[in-house]
């Protein structure tokens, strides 16, 4: 099936887990079969370094461990987008060129953890970093989840003044994607987050596709394939589908905290994985959140 976007990415691309082991150290036999999995659910493409990854609790050295494992265990079989982090112009530069030698596809930029900062600065912050960049740029606009973001405007602005910058990540309902896509004249791929909540209605507006966890990534990715066959028996399967697996996935989206708690957990439970943890600071699990975790996830099938 062949979707056709500007810049030749489309579908479900999961973003991955750190998995770390007793000692919290980033698990490397864990990773591979993370990455495997999700060759096996036929993802699209793969994802890395995001919030779901807990990229911002990560060091440096680890985010380049994290990279490299990935690609390697990918070894090219799909399109890997890795997320661009770093606290400043030079060293996102540095990391987007690290991720272009590891055979990347595609970046995706975050603003900087700076509170506050203006519209103007961060377009200009963005704008240098795409310049650099030899890969398609995507940015993540997730003012709610990173303390500040482009407005639509901002984002055309962007996109006129940097080619490059050909995707946009958006946390946000399918009429977000829509206004969106409507008030950038269609010049961007949309891929929407959010665990995959409005995932249907958000390709009914033009996403490109989306890039959830990777809990539930095959579930999505058969849901993506079905809705865009555009064949009426796989449209109603595709509706199936969204309608089983869309409690668990309200269920983990209260919050970034809820997701990765219970995220990762339900992804380990699905990989045989025996225990995980998110790394601290962060929430504890419940016997009544795990209980009801298990109840929205009692379609899903084994990984392995």
């Amino acid at each position: 099936m062949t979707v056709h976007t500007h810049s030749r990415f489309s579908g479900i691309y999961p973003m991955l887990y750190a998995l770390f082991d007793k000692k919290g150290r980033l698990d490397r036999e864990g990773m591979r079969g993370q990455v495997k999995a999700m060759l096996r659910a036929n993802v699209h493409g793969l994802a890395i370094l995001g919030l779901a990854s807990e990229g911002n609790k990560l060091s440096s050295a680890e985010r380049q461990t994290f990279m490299e494992w990935v690609a390697e265990d990918c070894g090219g079989a799909v399109p890997l987008a890795v997320t661009v982090a770093e606290p400043n112009i030079e060293a996102q530069i540095d990391f987007a060129r690290a991720a272009a030698g590891c055979g990347a596809s595609w970046i995706i930029l975050q603003a900087p953890p700076v509170r506050g900062i203006g519209e103007l600065d961060l377009l200009r912050f963005f704008a240098a970093v795409a310049e650099k960049s030899d890969l398609p740029v995507g940015i993540q606009s997730a003012p709610e989840y990173l303390g500040s973001g482009l407005s639509n405007s901002g984002l055309k602005a962007l996109v006129k003044r940097q080619p490059n910058v050909t995707i946009i990540k958006l946390e946000t309902s399918a009429i977000g994607v829509s206004r969106l896509i409507e008030d950038t004249d269609g010049a961007v791929d949309v891929f929407s987050g959010r665990a995959g909540i409005d995932l249907i209605e958000c390709l009914r507006a033009g996403a490109a596709g989306a890039i959830p966890g990777a809990e539930t990534a095959d579930v999505l990715a058969k849901i993506f394939n079905h809705f865009r066959s555009g064949h009426p028996r796989d449209m109603e399967r595709a509706g199936e589908l969204y309608r089983d697996v869309l409690p668990l996935l309200v269920f983990l989206m209260e919050s970034i905290d809820n997701f990765l708690v219970y995220g990762k957990r339900l992804f380990a439970q699905r990989l045989g994985i025996e225990e995980v943890e998110a790394r601290p600071p962060c929430g504890s699990a419940t016997d009544f959140g795990m209980a009801s975790m298990s109840r929205h996830a009692r379609l899903l099938a084994s990984l392995r």
